[in-house]
């Protein structure tokens, strides 16, 4: 079904604009010539794209980006698209319920990269509770619900800054699946945010692995369809599976794996009864490391922020690397800390606006 009102906007690279700078939005009463007209699942859909440039035949009415995302019009679904390291997901706006807006299901139809929207994920903002500002809540592209996920949590705050119109440098508190992550919005307009203490004992991860140091398991052996791999598992309020080495290799070259052949069998491996996200981790000195992931219910994704701090956490526990790091992922690197003091992880990364829209429900 083709799309009712067609834009001919050309989307380059992700701009660094805050969202209060963008003013130009389509309108829901005319209509912009492109050619070819776009085909989407959703008919009705509208996308409004944040560019470096705008190619438009015809004048555009403008509005405020805040007075679109505050849009109540009934029957259709509002959203944000942001990604973080090209790690992207749906944000809605959903303080007015503790339920959800849509489905899981509707979630998988919105992350299809084919008929949907494409992301992989969708991320909501639902009231606090338990004495924080807000919740977040997360449907993957398979439909599965996770704990949390850092790549998301920044751009859970960027877009929570619009809602709330917030500018300089702010913090507020999230209650997760995986407990309170307190993201703080720098001046730079990077995210830092404090993920917690890492969860090391075996069953919490959780894994049937043997614990092989204080109740741990770090540098243990796993057979993965007759390969054996040393894995180090850990919690970041979801469960991690990382891996620096297998039998054939000492140091893993991250590039050449084959991840979407090995990584469901890490995924869905026996030893894992909530399933796993796996990190295969390159050493390129001791505050250098780059990783490529498999993630839980969304497979090959170009970064994972809770992956990277689970990286640090088992780089350290194994004696590859020091507390402060540069974690390179495919979609860009994020800088994680695993304090002495407080035994807290920090991950400080970007988060980008892609672009606004709007969808029949």
């Amino acid at each position: 079904m083709a799309i009712t009102a067609t834009i001919s906007v050309s989307i380059t690279t992700p701009t660094r604009r805050s969202l209060s700078s963008i003013n130009s939005i389509l309108p829901s009463s005319r209509s912009i010539s492109a050619t070819p007209q776009p085909t989407f699942k959703y008919p009705n859909s509208r996308l409004v794209a944040l560019a470096s440039s705008m190619k438009t035949e015809t004048p555009i009415k403008t509005t405020t980006s805040t007075s679109f995302l505050h849009h109540k019009e009934s029957g259709f679904l509002h959203f944000a698209k942001y990604h973080g390291l090209g790690n992207d997901f749906v944000l809605i706006d959903n303080r007015d319920s503790s339920e959800p807006k849509i489905s899981s299901e509707k979630a998988v139809q919105l992350c299809d990269r084919n008929f949907g929207v494409g992301a992989d994920g969708v991320i909501f903002v639902l009231p606090g509770i338990d004495g924080t500002d807000y919740t977040m809540r997360i449907f993957n592209s398979d439909g599965s619900e996770p704990e949390m996920c850092g790549n998301g949590v920044r751009c859970f705050a960027k877009f929570v800054s619009q809602l709330e119109s917030l500018h300089g440098r702010h913090s507020f508190t999230i209650h997760t699946g995986a407990g309170k992550i307190v993201p703080e919005v720098l001046g730079d307009g990077n995210v830092r945010v404090d993920m917690g203490e890492p969860v090391l004992k075996a069953s919490d991860v959780p894994t049937k692995l043997s614990p092989n140091k204080d109740h741990a398991v770090v540098k243990s052996e796993i057979d993965v369809d007759g390969s054996i791999w040393n894995v180090t598992c850990v919690s970041m309020g979801n469960p991690h599976c990382v891996t620096f080495s297998n039998k054939g290799s000492q140091n893993l070259l991250v590039d050449e794996l084959k991840l979407a052949e090995i990584g469901p069998k890490f995924e869905h491996h026996e030893v894992f009864p909530a399933r796993t996200n796996t990190e295969f981790v390159q050493v390129l000195s001791n505050s250098h490391l780059k990783m490529r992931v498999w993630e839980r219910g969304a497979g090959a994704t170009l970064a994972c922020g809770t992956g990277a701090c689970a990286v640090v956490v088992a780089a350290v526990l194994e004696g590859r690397a020091g507390r402060d790091c540069t974690v390179d992922l495919p979609g860009g690197p994020l800088q994680i800390e695993w304090k002495d003091e407080d035994n807290h992880v920090y991950m400080t990364g970007s988060a980008e606006l892609v672009y606004y829209g709007s969808l029949p429900l």
